[in-house]
C-alpha cells in the first residue's frame, strides 16, 4: 500500500471480517414473511478525494416505488446481462450520475445488507481517480451530494431512532449530515464500515 494511500484505514478494514447486515437488526421481534423472494441489488460507495476523503451520495426521487426521497448510494437490481456483482454497482453509478466505470478504482465488497423491502444488496467500494460533474439521470435522482467520509465512519456521529411502521416501532441507524437525513439501510452499512475502521 502507498504511503500516501488516502483511503489506507479504509483498507484496512476491509481485510477485516464483518457478518451481513439487515433493516432487522435493531428489530430481533420482527419476523418477515416466510415466503418473501429476495432480489439482488448492488450499491457503489463511491469515494473521492485527499486528506481522508469523500463519500457521494444520492437523494432518490420522491416518485419512486421503493426508497422515495431517501438518501442512497447509487445502485439498483442486478440484471441478467450484469458478469459480476462489481459490474451492476459500476452500470448503476454511470446510469444514475454519470460515473465513468472507467475512472473507478474498486477496492472491495462490505457485506451484504436485507432490506425490508425484499433486496439483498451488496455495498461495493470503489475510489474514482479524477474529480468528476455528476450528471443526473432525473428520473431516479433528484440530488447527487458529498459527505466527508470521517463524519460518516465515525461511530460518536451514529445514532438510533424509530418511526412507525405497519403499526409497530422500527428502530434505525442514522447519521444526519446538514441538511440530509441519512438513515435505514444506508446508515447501516456506513455504520458497520465505521466499526470495522474502529477495530
Amino acid at each position: 500500500m502507498p504511503p500516501d494511500e488516502p483511503f489506507a484505514a479504509v483498507l484496512r478494514a476491509l481485510a477485516r471480517p464483518a457478518a451481513a447486515s439487515s433493516d432487522f437488526d435493531l428489530n430481533p421481534n420482527y419476523k418477515p414473511p416466510a415466503d418473501r423472494v429476495l432480489r439482488s441489488a448492488a450499491v457503489l460507495v463511491p469515494l473521492i478525494g485527499a486528506r481522508g476523503g469523500e463519500v457521494i451520495l444520492t437523494k432518490r426521487s420522491s416518485h419512486l416505488k421503493h426508497h422515495p426521497g431517501q438518501i442512497a448510494f447509487p445502485g439498483g437490481k442486478v440484471e441478467a446481462s450484469d458478469p459480476s456483482i462489481e459490474a451492476a454497482a459500476l452500470r448503476e453509478a454511470h446510469e444514475e450520475i454519470g460515473l465513468d466505470p472507467g475512472a473507478v478504482d474498486l477496492l472491495g465488497r462490505l457485506p451484504s445488507h436485507e432490506t425490508v423491502t425484499n433486496f439483498t444488496v451488496t455495498p461495493v467500494l470503489g475510489r474514482i481517480r479524477d474529480d468528476f460533474t455528476p450528471q443526473l439521470q432525473v428520473d431516479e435522482v433528484a440530488e447527487v451530494f458529498r459527505v466527508p467520509l470521517a463524519h460518516v465512519t465515525d461511530l460518536a456521529r451514529f445514532r438510533i431512532e424509530r418511526r412507525q411502521w405497519r403499526g409497530e416501532w422500527r428502530f434505525y441507524y442514522a447519521v444526519p449530515w446538514g441538511p440530509y437525513y441519512i438513515w435505514g439501510a444506508t446508515a447501516r452499512i456506513l455504520y458497520g464500515l465505521a466499526r470495522r475502521m474502529a477495530e
